[in-house]
């Protein structure tokens, strides 16, 4: 079991009670929409499913900025992050549209993307639409990233869009890895490969069990190579040449407050909302287990955010099975909700795993 120093719990009390005032005040900072659930690419490690055809056809524009319109007399759209999402969000060819819908009305909004379809001209056309932030995704050197993601180009493109960003002084961007055993062994290549061509924000995931990655456990790091990636990130941060942040997912015991910029809080339903394809209302869009709370079609966004996410911002029902006699459940409070399953049991949990 791990052993905190008196001013890492001293820390970890004085965010539990600014995290406790953030649930009783639900302010929504971040909105997530999931245009689509269409992609260009087949990961095998996506969490989503998402598939170049889906079931699920894409909202129509209209709708979106319907809800957006609802939420407008409640917040300060100035202070509202709008993230488009998907699937593969440049799949829609009226980003541009919306994109300056959204700006004219107050919203930054940014998107996450692959980087399959990003051009010179398609970046260009996003940023006189008023983009803010952009994501990419990149998952190691070429083999591993184009085998991960199913697509001899896939690399190539990731790479030409991150030089593309570097160039663009305007935009807020970062680059976002998913570690897994085949990249784990060549994370400081990596590292230097991106800093050399100017990349000076990254953020290191690890690989849930959910959706299409659920098929394949062979991604799963060790407990050993999850440490190693707790190291290597401080290491990194210590360097201060990058920077370098995990994830927001799993309370991580002694790491905490020394892999990222804060200290561990699921924000999902309590500042971050979503709006999936089929017009869901959740929280955090990597939460894949049935947690909606409502549905455009049928209820009013801000009435649902402020009246329905009680098992978001009370999680006192999460201390159950590992979680019940655990002496750090009051900083962790059962972990991301996106590693919750449909029956509300826990996938696994980031703090065991650092400290068995």
């Amino acid at each position: 079991m791990a052993t905190l120093s008196i001013r890492k719990r001293l820390a970890l009390e004085i965010a539990r009670k600014i995290r406790n005032n953030r649930k009783e005040l639900h302010p929504l900072k971040q909105l997530f929409w999931e245009c689509t659930q269409r992609c260009n690419l087949h990961c095998k490690h996506c969490g989503s499913d998402c598939r170049r055809i889906s079931d699920i056809p894409d909202m129509p524009a209209e709708d979106f900025l319907r809800v957006i319109d609802s939420i407008t007399p409640h917040v300060n759209p100035n202070e509202v992050n709008v993230v488009i999402t998907g699937g593969e969000p440049l799949m829609r060819d009226d980003l541009e549209d919306i994109g300056l819908s959204l700006y004219r009305r107050g919203y930054p909004w940014g998107l996450v993307s692959n980087g399959l379809y990003l051009t010179a001209a398609r970046l260009q056309s996003l940023m006189e639409a008023g983009l803010h932030a952009v994501t990419i995704s990149l998952d190691g050197f070429a083999d591993d990233h184009n085998w991960m993601r199913g697509h001899p180009d896939s690399y190539s493109r990731a790479m030409n869009a991150i030089r593309m960003l570097v160039h663009e002084r305007e935009l807020v961007w970062d680059v976002v890895t998913c570690v897994n055993r085949f990249n784990y062994p060549y994370l400081d290549k990596l590292k230097a490969s991106l800093y050399s061509i100017g990349v000076r924000h990254w953020r290191l995931f690890t690989i849930f069990p959910v959706g299409r990655a659920a098929e394949h456990p062979e991604f799963q790091l060790t407990d050993e190579e999850f440490t190693g990636v707790m190291e290597f990130i401080k290491h990194a941060r210590k360097e201060k040449k990058m920077h370098v942040n995990y994830g927001c997912e799993g309370f991580l015991g002694s790491y905490e407050g020394d892999v990222r910029d804060y200290f561990f809080s699921c924000n999902a339903g309590v500042s971050v909302g979503s709006i999936l394809a089929d017009g869901s209302i959740s929280a955090c869009p990597s939460i894949r287990s049935n947690f909606s709370q409502g549905n455009i079609y049928k209820d009013d966004f801000m009435d649902v955010w402020e009246k329905r996410f009680q098992p978001f911002r009370n999680r006192e029902w999460m201390k159950k099975g590992i979680c019940a006699d655990c002496g750090f459940f009051r900083y962790c409070e059962g972990n991301g909700m996106h590693l919750r399953d449909d029956k509300g049991e826990l996938l696994f949990c980031h703090f065991k795993r650092l400290h068995p």
